[in-house]
C-alpha cells in the first residue's frame, strides 16, 4: 500500500486546475521533484476514470490512487525514491470546470466567505447546511428547518411537501438568486424558467403525426444531496463551500414526520417514501429545488435532445414531464424509442413511471402537461366547462357556494385559473374573465 501521505499530496496536484494529461503530470512532477515517466499513464488512467463526471472529492481521488495497480508498483519499485518535494494543500480558489469558467458566479473561496455572503455567523452556517443531519433526529419541531405536508397521488404514491421555514427559504433564495440563476439552461428544459412556461413546453409537438409522454418518477426526492453538492463543485466551489451550498438546498426528512400521514395511504408506498425521503435530497417547496434539478438533469437533457434528433423528433421537458414528437418516419419506431428514452434515464440516475407513458397518434387526443396539442395548444374541453360552470354559480349563487375544496383566498385561486385559460386561449380567456367580473365578492 502506496504511503497515506504521498497519497493525500498527490491527490491535492491531481485535483488542481483542469484534469488535463499534461497539466496532471506537470503539477505532479513538481510535487515530486521529478518527472517520472509512469506520471503520464496514472494521469491518463485518472482522467478517464473521472471524465465526464463532476470535479471529484479528495476521498475520491485518494481512494483511486490507493488502488491503481501502475502507482502500486511505481512505489513497491522506487521506496526509496519517491519523497514529497512541495506540499500541495487544497486548491485554492474557484476551480471551475471548462464549461462554466465564464459564468457571471460569485467566487466563494472558504466557509468563512460563505457565511459573510449569507450575512450569517459560522455557527449560524452550520446549523442551516445540517452536514450532520441533525434535523433528522431531533424531536423538537421548533429546531427544525421545515415544514411538512403529505399529500396522496391518485396513483396511491406520496408526495411530501417541504416548506422551508422563512429565514431558511432567505438563504435559498439568496442562492437561487446570486448564483443558479446565472447559469443557462438547456434549450429542452420549460419549467421554472424566465421566457418559459407550460405553452412553449407544448408548442414545438402542435400538430405532429405521433406524441410520446413519459414521466419522471419522484423527480425531486430521486435527486440526493450528495448530487446537489457535485453540482455546486463543477461550478467550481472548493470541496467544503460545495457542501455548505449543497446542505443548504437539501433535506432529510424525519421519520416521525410520516405519522401524520392518513390512514387511506398504502402502508407499503409510506414505506417506500420513508426510504426515499430519508436520505437528503431536493426538498419540493424550496424554491431552489426546481433551478437545480433543471442542473442535474443538464446531462440527460443533452443525451435525449440527441436521441431525439437523431430519430427525427422534437423533445422538451417540463419539470418532470418529458414530451418527444415527430412525423411518420418517429412514429413507426416510437415503441423502441421510448425504451431507449427509459434506459438514458436510469443511466442517468432517474426512474420512469411507466404507467404514465403514452404514444398518442392524431386520432386521440394528444395531451401534455394539462393542454391538448392536436391542432394548436389548447386548455382541455371539460376542465374549460367546469371552470366555466363554477364562474357560473359564484355570480348567481355566491362565492362561497362553490368553494367545496375550501380554499383560504378563493378569489386569488379563481383569477389564476382564468389567467392561465387567457395564457393560452385569450378568446376562451376573455369569455371566463368576463364571468369573473360578475361575482360579488363578500
Amino acid at each position: 500500500m502506496p504511503n497515506p501521505t504521498l497519497l493525500r499530496v498527490l491527490a491535492g496536484s491531481l485535483l488542481a486546475g483542469e484534469p488535463t494529461v499534461e497539466q496532471i503530470v506537470e503539477r505532479c512532477s513538481r510535487t515530486l521533484g521529478r518527472r517520472w515517466r509512469w506520471l503520464r499513464r496514472l494521469a491518463g488512467r485518472f482522467v478517464a476514470a473521472f471524465a465526464g463526471q463532476a470535479r471529484p472529492r479528495r476521498r475520491d481521488v485518494i481512494r483511486f490512487l490507493a488502488h491503481d495497480r501502475g502507482f502500486q508498483r511505481a512505489c513497491a519499485k522506487y521506496p526509496d525514491q519517491l519523497r514529497i518535494e512541495r506540499w500541495v494543500g487544497e486548491p485554492a480558489g474557484m476551480q471551475p470546470m471548462a464549461a462554466a469558467a465564464g459564468w457571471d458566479i460569485p467566487a466563494i473561496e472558504s466557509t468563512g466567505a460563505l457565511a459573510q455572503w449569507l450575512q450569517l455567523e459560522p455557527g449560524e452556517l452550520d446549523w442551516f447546511a445540517d452536514l450532520k443531519a441533525l434535523g433528522y433526529k431531533r424531536a423538537n419541531q421548533r429546531l427544525r428547518h421545515y415544514r411538512y405536508r403529505i399529500l396522496p397521488k391518485q396513483s396511491g404514491n406520496v408526495r411530501l411537501i417541504e416548506a422551508p421555514k422563512p429565514r431558511l427559504k432567505q438563504l435559498q433564495r439568496r442562492i437561487l438568486t446570486g448564483i443558479l440563476d446565472k447559469i443557462p439552461s438547456h434549450p429542452a428544459a420549460q419549467g421554472f424558467l424566465k421566457g418559459r412556461s407550460i405553452r412553449t413546453f407544448v408548442a414545438p409537438h402542435v400538430g405532429q403525426r405521433v406524441v410520446l409522454r413519459m414521466d419522471l418518477q419522484d423527480y425531486f426526492p430521486s435527486i440526493a444531496g450528495a448530487r446537489i453538492q457535485a453540482c455546486f463543485r463543477t461550478l467550481g466551489y472548493p470541496e467544503t463551500v460545495a457542501d455548505m451550498l449543497g446542505g443548504i438546498c437539501t433535506n432529510a426528512t424525519p421519520r416521525d414526520v410520516w405519522k401524520a400521514a392518513g390512514s387511506g395511504i398504502d402502508p407499503s408506498q409510506l414505506r417506500d417514501a420513508w426510504a426515499l425521503y430519508a436520505r437528503p435530497h431536493l426538498p419540493q417547496g424550496a424554491p431552489t429545488s426546481p433551478a437545480l434539478a433543471n442542473l442535474c438533469s443538464y446531462r440527460t437533457d443533452c443525451r435525449l435532445a440527441g436521441l431525439a434528433k437523431a430519430a427525427g423528433a422534437r423533445y422538451t421537458r417540463y419539470a418532470d414531464d418529458l414530451a418527444f414528437s415527430g412525423g411518420e418516419a418517429f412514429e413507426r419506431p416510437v415503441e423502441r424509442f421510448a425504451t431507449h428514452v427509459a434506459a438514458i434515464l436510469h443511466e442517468e440516475g432517474f426512474s420512469v413511471h411507466h404507467r404514465k407513458t403514452r404514444i398518442m397518434r392524431q386520432g386521440v387526443r394528444q395531451r401534455l402537461a394539462g393542454l391538448v396539442a392536436n391542432r394548436h395548444a389548447n386548455v382541455i374541453r371539460t376542465d374549460f366547462d367546469l371552470l366555466k360552470a363554477t364562474l357560473t354559480n359564484c355570480a348567481r349563487r355566491g362565492a362561497d357556494s362553490q368553494n367545496r375544496a375550501a380554499h383560504p383566498n378563493f378569489r386569488a385561486h379563481l383569477e389564476g385559473r382564468v389567467a392561465f385559460v387567457e395564457s393560452i386561449n385569450p378568446a376562451k380567456g376573455k369569455r371566463l374573465r368576463a364571468l369573473l367580473d360578475r361575482i360579488v365578492w363578500s
